[in-house]
């Protein structure tokens, strides 16, 4: 197996991590106009709760399955949950003022869903390796690599189609895709549009406590994991397009690939790496690889 073989294979798995962390994210900015800083939050909640189920579970005698089974779900449940408590509480309120007044205000909401997250589950690491431990090693030539990260590529695949097909092959995605080109619109046409923003929040803080749970098996779930996730997901969907399911994938692949080159051939340089490849995007799309077009309204 030669280098570029390897690169690619590191590339496309953290690039499947990628995706998940930055999909919640995008999903929510495309309906909502809305950048939600506090995504990172509901990541590192995710991670909290998946880590406590999984130990909660395997204390118990249960397999690697039900510990995985009970980590997912239990992050989907409380992001979902919390999701609908912040978007009714907080975030309808904010709709119609300026972006930078709802970019405060979800700042604001991630450093009390840091310190609440702190207080609840204490400032000591959580670890979670049973289940990526269960799994064991797969030989991809002469490269041993733990079957549990190559699963999170199949994971972000999954997820990936799924969010296609609602988007593209179902009614309350064709009210979400209306509600994206035209809220006054798709209002007047009988959808409800409050809802339709509602539903679209808590989708991306489940997607995003969802990534945060695939992540716990393979991290020590500590104080501060939230920070460096914001900040790469940001980037993988500024590259792709703000809004843009395919520049999420797209933006993810690029990120990852990035890295991993950068990692092999000049580890120096990985740090800079994703924002050398974003400001490159940048300076020649400056609205991100597949960004839509916005009609002015007059």
């Amino acid at each position: 197996m030669n280098q570029l073989q390897i690169i690619l294979i590191d590339g496309i798995q953290y690039a499947g991590w990628l995706f998940l962390v930055s999909i919640g994210l995008t999903l929510v900015f495309g309906v909502l106009r809305l950048l939600n800083i506090a995504h990172g939050a509901f990541y590192a909640l995710g991670a909290y709760v998946a880590a406590y189920a999984i130990g909660l579970a395997a204390q118990n005698g249960f397999g690697t399955g039900v510990q995985l089974l009970a980590a997912f779900l239990g992050a989907i449940a409380v992001g979902g949950l919390i999701g609908v408590l912040v978007e009714r509480t907080i975030l309808r309120r904010l709709y119609d003022h300026p972006e930078v007044i709802t970019l405060f205000a979800t700042y604001a909401l991630f450093l009390m869903m840091e310190d609440i997250t702190k207080l609840v589950f204490g400032g000591q690491p959580l670890y979670a390796f049973q289940p990526r431990n269960a799994f064991g090693m797969a030989q991809v030539g002469p490269l041993a690599y733990p079957v549990y990260d190559l699963l999170t590529v199949v994971a972000a695949v999954l997820v990936a189609v799924a969010v296609w097909v609602v988007l593209n092959r179902t009614r309350t995605g064709r009210c979400v895709i209306a509600v994206v080109n035209d809220r006054e619109m798709a209002a007047s046409m009988g959808v409800n549009v409050t809802a339709i923003m509602v539903a679209t929040f808590v989708a991306g803080t489940a997607l995003g406590a969802f990534a945060g749970a695939v992540t716990a098996p393979k991290i020590a779930v500590a104080p501060g994991i939230a920070v460096e996730v914001v900040v790469l997901a940001f980037a993988v969907i500024v590259i792709g397009g703000l809004g843009s399911i395919g520049g999420a994938v797209v933006g993810a692949l690029v990120v990852g690939i990035a890295r991993a080159a950068a990692t092999h051939l000049a580890p120096d340089f990985a740090v800079f790496a994703v924002y050398a490849v974003m400001a490159l995007v940048l300076a020649v799309r400056p609205y991100g690889l597949f960004a839509r077009p916005l009609a002015r309204k007059i």
